[in-house]
């Protein structure tokens, strides 16, 4: 996987933003007082970061010993394989603390806790300065736990502050070998791979292989981070007793004149209105979205600027509501 080798000081957002591949930079966190702690020792780490916890509920997944520490389906598809708690960040870590002393130990997993509710003195002393302050941190702390492989729809910097991760990445091309469950059933906020990258030879995923073939992986450490363009899949493996992660989610379009809501609400809107037509019809309701959606070719330079209404670069305000209006008049 590609690595930054500039100076930390001249990472550019903006660039980030434009690029098509994820990059790996070493050390963008590595000044932040909780990983010094990290790397003092996992103790240390426990200590200064329960030392911040306000006290409220985050959540927390715990796994039997048996699932290997794959958070995902039961075998037969039916359930999901972990047990769903809301409990105090420090109960969490005392609970993480005794599982590190024992064999075999049950998986343990503390999921996307906005920090600001649950530590909100983390900000004074770990920024990110690259990043707008509205852009708010979020915690994962756990055990030897591995995060299926799923996609985010907005960027994504992910910062390792204690313990090992490694992450295995797939081009949004690799769609088709990765096997993804149920996009209304799924163990996490997003669609999963069925598939574990550790059984390539599983009868029932025989295009695995393909997309290991085509993978991109790096391990961070305590103060490396990762950036993921929208729309790649990742698969995230904790490798140590105790890891800890923040990451930050953005969206491409900023301000509140280009806040168009999630994207998949309009994949699921598509699913609605195109999954069941005829193939003949469906072939023409796709190139009608190529060319008014997904080619880079303006649909509207022959209309004169003052028509050309919707489809202006960028749309007003007025143009925005317009369409929300239109879309909701159509669901």
């Amino acid at each position: 996987m590609e690595e930054y080798a500039g100076e930390i000081a001249e990472l550019d957002l903006a660039a980030l933003q434009a690029r098509e591949h994820p990059l790996v930079i070493r050390g963008l966190v590595s000044d932040w007082p909780l990983v010094h702690a990290a790397r003092r020792s996992d103790s240390d780490f426990a200590k200064a970061l329960a030392a911040m916890d306000a006290g409220g509920d985050v959540d927390t997944l715990r796994l039997a010993p048996e699932a290997g520490g794959h958070v995902g389906y039961t075998s037969s598809l039916d359930g999901f394989n972990y047990r769903h708690f809301r409990v105090p960040l420090t109960q969490g870590l005392q609970r993480l603390a005794a599982y590190s002393r024992v064999d075999d130990p049950p998986g343990l997993a503390i999921q996307s806790a906005v920090i600001d509710e649950c530590i909100p003195a983390f900000r004074r002393d770990h920024a990110l300065d690259m990043l707008e302050p509205a852009i708010a941190p979020r915690l994962w702390v756990g055990n030897q736990v591995t995060t299926p492989t799923h996609f985010d729809s907005q960027h994504n910097i992910a910062c390792v502050v204690c313990g090992r991760r490694r992450f295995t990445l797939f081009a949004p091309e690799q769609l088709a070998n990765l096997y993804i469950g149920p996009l209304d059933y799924a163990p996490t906020g997003a669609a999963i791979s069925m598939a574990r990258l550790e059984q390539v030879d599983d009868p029932r995923f025989p295009r695995l292989r393909h997309a290991l073939a085509a993978a991109q992986q790096a391990t961070l450490e305590p103060g490396d981070a990762i950036y993921m363009p929208p729309l790649w899949w990742h698969n995230v493996a904790s490798l140590e007793p105790l890891n800890a992660l923040v990451n930050y989610w953005w969206p491409s379009l900023k301000g509140a004149e280009h806040h168009h809501g999630d994207s998949l609400a309009a994949l699921f809107h598509c699913i609605l209105a195109f999954r069941q037509l005829p193939a003949g019809e469906r072939a023409h309701w796709q190139r009608l979205l190529e060319h008014y959606v997904f080619d880079d070719v303006d649909p509207v330079a022959h209309v004169p600027e003052n028509r050309r209404g919707v489809l202006d670069d960028p749309p007003t305000p007025e143009q925005l509501a317009w369409l929300r209006a239109a879309a909701r008049r159509h669901l």
